[in-house]
């Protein structure tokens, strides 16, 4: 279950929205407005005590969009916890790099596309045999 919005992160969260990166921007311009599957994001999204870069709610997905400093060994460490507290509320986190996002746009929506189909819109079960 996902913990419930954190208002000490509301400051931290528009600030971000005003400072996001090329990729994040990109990203952002496909996500909102509900284009993809109907799923509604957010952007900059506190969850617990952390802000994601994007959060849907319907699918229960977190998309990370990384830059550099994710390669350093501090940085990576505090993401594998971040991801380990994400998990255990029952989010699927997806995450990509600048590059990726900027340079593999299609494939970065694809996988994003494939997790909110699974996730935000299971499939119908059978009918029942003899049912009408």
């Amino acid at each position: 279950m996902v913990r419930p919005y954190n208002h000490q992160l509301k400051g931290a969260s528009r600030k971000l929205r005003k400072q996001m990166t090329d990729a994040e921007q990109l990203l952002w311009s496909h996500l909102r407005g509900r284009q993809l599957l109907g799923v509604q994001f957010n952007r900059q999204k506190p969850v617990g005590p952390y802000v994601v870069d994007f959060f849907a709610a319907a699918a229960l997905l977190v998309i990370e969009v990384d830059g550099s400093q994710h390669l350093q060994e501090e940085h990576g460490k505090r993401d594998v916890a971040r991801d380990l507290f994400l998990q255990e509320q029952g989010l699927t986190v997806l995450r990509f790099d600048n590059r990726q996002v900027l340079l593999e746009t299609a494939a970065v929506l694809e996988e994003i596309f494939r997790i909110c189909q699974q996730r935000a819109n299971p499939p119908c079960p059978p009918f029942a045999k003899g049912g009408t």
